[in-house]
């Protein structure tokens, strides 16, 4: 692969060259699932990222991604499939953390880093007491999007269908209880309900993403297309059609990258993100 980096990235004509570097990539099916993988990633944490980082919940979902480590060591134990662990486990912490309300959950964010805490120390504890050979949990929580399987696009094209329809049917309703749950209340609302609802969503969106793309790169899909977003828009419907947007050609650009330099493709795609965040920025500060 070395020789083909060299030849592309010294030619002249690299931009004529395109549509051929392109359908190289593409004739690789491993490349072609990252690419599909990394889109429907992208949609997802496009459509639930701006009401995570509008509800100051991004610490929130670190905690649940880490204690997903919990039920999946659980799981193994019990010799049944990870998924389901992950899945069970992820949701007792999410109602766990809805139940604490909104206002003591901004003062006591010290209860979701023991929960993250908890979670990995069961996962540890259980990897070790199941017996035979001890899978290495940890390259399942963070995921290589570069080994995404069909199953897994199928696991991850179910999750964009449940995402979509629950963000479209209860879409005024988040967005009121993210920006000001007593207004939310005063319209007469069922706030708690619309919270529990978020939490749940967000945790099985993390739960499945985590499989195929890992934690670092989903908390980076969830966080900085918004961020760029906001840089640019005000609006929250055009925030959320960005992130989506900027999400796939951050995840593509990467993933671009990472097949011509043979550099781990998760951390290319959160680098090109920031890249690209400090660029917007830079850019507003220069001309805005």
């Amino acid at each position: 692969m070395s020789c083909r980096i060299a030849g592309t990235w010294n030619s002249p004509h690299l931009i004529e060259r395109a549509p051929l570097i392109m359908q190289d990539i593409l004739s690789y099916e491993f490349m072609r699932n990252a690419i599909i993988a990394g889109i429907m990633a992208s949609i997802v944490c496009g459509l639930v990222g701006p009401f995570i980082v509008t509800k100051r919940m991004v610490f929130i979902s670190g905690g649940l991604s880490h204690a997903a480590f919990g039920g999946l060591g659980i799981a193994y134990w019990l010799g049944i499939k990870p998924l389901y662990g992950a899945v069970a486990f992820v949701l007792l912490n999410a109602l766990i953390i809805a139940e604490m309300g909104n206002d003591r959950l901004h003062r006591n964010d010290l209860i979701i880093g023991i929960l993250w805490a908890i979670g990995v120390a069961l996962g540890i504890i259980f990897i070790y007491l199941t017996p035979g050979y001890a899978p290495d949990l940890m390259s399942f929580l963070f995921g290589n999007v570069l080994i995404v399987s069909s199953p897994d696009l199928i696991n991850t094209s179910v999750l964009v269908l449940i995402v979509t329809i629950a963000v479209f049917i209860f879409f005024r309703g988040f967005v009121l209880i993210a920006f000001d749950e007593d207004y939310a209340r005063a319209k007469q609302l069922p706030v708690k309900a619309l919270n529990r609802g978020l939490l749940v969503l967000v945790a099985i969106s993390i739960v499945t993403l985590i499989q195929v793309v890992g934690i670092i790169l989903v908390l980076a899909l969830l966080t900085i297309p918004v961020a760029i977003a906001s840089e640019v828009s005000m609006n929250f419907k055009g925030i959320m059609f960005l992130s989506v947007l900027l999400g796939i050609l951050i995840c593509v650009v990467g993933l671009f990258l990472s097949y011509y330099s043979e550099l781990p493709s998760g951390a290319l795609i959160v680098l090109v993100g920031g890249v690209m965040l400090s660029l917007t920025k830079l850019i507003k500060g220069l001309f805005i």
